[in-house]
């Protein structure tokens, strides 16, 4: 597995378990880290996503909710809240990773850490959000200001 992918997928765990206690608590960061080892550059890469979804979570938050058809927000299973959280401050604020690299990722991501019809569901709500933001042959989106 890769750095990105590896990133990615702690990036999402770290999410899931702040989701499920409430805000960050003093030592959290760290306690996660002694659990779930990793290259420097893995975690780098993994911290760097955790600071830009925290940071523009309000507005990531909004963007997925206004997506969803015929289902709340916070009905979502954590680990999909998470997943298209992480994917989708990619698709907002990253404009050089390229969209398909997201949506695979999130969706192959989805498949192995959450359950039954994730991938699909993912697939179909960062689809919306890609094709609102990143239209075929136009420039990448510069990041939007928070």
């Amino acid at each position: 597995m890769g750095r990105r992918r590896e990133g990615r997928e702690a990036a999402i765990q770290f999410l899931f378990a702040r989701d499920l206690q409430g805000k960050e608590k003093p030592g959290e960061p760290e306690d996660f880290w002694s659990l779930h080892s990793a290259k420097s550059s893995t975690r780098a890469f993994a911290e760097n996503l955790i600071k830009g979804v925290i940071t523009h979570q309000e507005q990531i938050d909004t963007a997925i909710t206004q997506l969803l058809e015929n289902f709340s927000f916070e009905r979502l299973a954590a680990v999909d809240r998470n997943v298209l959280r992480v994917a989708s401050y990619e698709l907002l604020y990253c404009p050089e990773v390229p969209t398909p690299v997201i949506l695979n990722e999130a969706i192959d991501i989805a498949k192995a850490l959450s359950a039954g019809e994730s991938g699909s569901f993912v697939n179909g709500v960062l689809d919306k959000l890609a094709k609102s933001l990143r239209k075929p042959g136009a420039p990448a989106p510069a990041p939007q200001a928070s």
